[in-house]
């Protein structure tokens, strides 16, 4: 059965819920992999993606207490803090010079108010007019509407018209209601997350989307999560790419164990089978590691991401990597794996190959 399954998803046959889970409880992880690189073959050819870019956090203070996140702080706890406007400028510049994307995701802090954000990108942007700025979780640009008292649209066109040029896809974790009751109570729910990221679309806002994977869900609610995205996508078209985060347990209320690396590359690789709409699968090295990563790419990723540069909410949850890659180490490992380097920038606009 898994042959067939595996041959329908190569010729581009849509596959249902039953097949996908039929994937995850299949052993047969060397013939999913490989179908899965076809496919990914043919979205991209022999290409695989990475950006030159910046991770910035502008603050760890969230009235959020997710069970998994061991990020975020109180306001006046031991390790919070709260980085300027010129801060996170300082940083910016101490960034390389060929630098394409800001990433930008924190907390919801208790006190900021909506102009600080306006503010924040309007100034970036003014000061790194070559720069895409990526910004906010779907969990964000929720808070912002509601301090801001505007609806999800008027909040998404004004920070579009401050600076914003796309979303990353955080704050996905799994759909599921009653896992995501357990997992983060408080945050918003998986429909409204889906709302967030339709109304981004309809604005003419690129995103990406996530699945938090590997701690109390089941496979069924992995499968649910992929085919609720790949109908959203079939609708607005405006995600770019997919990234599944393999959990980290370390000092989280939630404790538990890694996964494996067996079932990171599973997950990615029917990842890559399920949803057929998006052109790109990213294997995030900062948190399944540079040689995992590149194995990756032999199994349906075609993104590694990008320098990075500094990283906080994996390495609090137990990260081993290290903070940040360079570009010539991110060209060593695509083709050492036997794949065309190809640097982008944040809406995957070809920068250079390197052949």
């Amino acid at each position: 059965m898994i042959e067939r399954i595996l041959d329908k998803a190569v010729s581009g046959e849509r596959l249902n819920r039953e097949e996908a889970l039929a994937l995850f409880q299949s052993d047969d992880l060397h013939r999913i992999g490989m179908a899965a690189n076809r496919v990914c073959e043919k979205h991209n050819q022999n290409r695989v993606y990475f950006v030159v870019n910046r991770h910035i956090n502008p603050t760890n203070i969230c009235i959020n207490r997710c069970q998994f996140c061991a990020f975020s702080r109180s306001k006046g706890e031991e390790g919070a803090y709260e980085l300027t406007i010129e801060e996170i400028l300082q940083k910016i510049h101490e960034a390389p010079d060929d630098l394409k994307e800001l990433h930008i995701v924190g907390g919801l802090h208790p006190n900021w108010p909506f102009e600080h954000y306006l503010r924040m990108i309007e100034t970036i942007k003014k000061e790194f007019p070559h720069v895409h700025i990526k910004a906010f979780t779907a969990v964000e640009i929720d808070y912002l509407s509601k301090i801001s008292g505007l609806s999800l649209r008027e909040t998404l066109i004004r920070l579009k018209e401050h600076g914003l040029d796309a979303m990353p896809g955080g704050g996905a974790e799994i759909f599921n209601k009653e896992v995501r009751g357990r997992l983060c109570p408080e945050k918003i729910s998986g429909s409204r997350w889906l709302e967030v990221h339709k109304t981004a679309h309809e604005v003419g806002i690129k995103t990406n989307a996530t699945m938090l994977y590997g701690h109390i869900e089941s496979y069924a609610d992995r499968v649910d999560h992929l085919l609720e995205l790949r109908q959203l996508q079939d609708s607005t078209g405006g995600f770019q790419a997919f990234i599944p985060l393999s959990y980290h347990p370390e000092n989280t209320e939630m404790g538990g164990q890694y996964p494996s690396g067996i079932d990171d590359l599973k997950t990615i690789a029917i990842s890559r089978l399920v949803l057929d709409n998006f052109t790109h699968i990213k294997a995030y090295w900062i948190m399944l590691g540079e040689k995992l990563s590149q194995i990756a790419l032999l199994f349906g990723a075609d993104d590694l991401d990008g320098t990075v540069v500094e990283e906080h909410i994996t390495h609090s949850a137990g990260g081993k990597t290290s903070s940040g890659i360079t570009k010539q180490e991110l060209i060593h490992m695509i083709k050492r794996a036997g794949k065309t380097p190809i640097e982008r920038d944040a809406l995957y606009n070809t920068v250079k190959l390197y052949s």
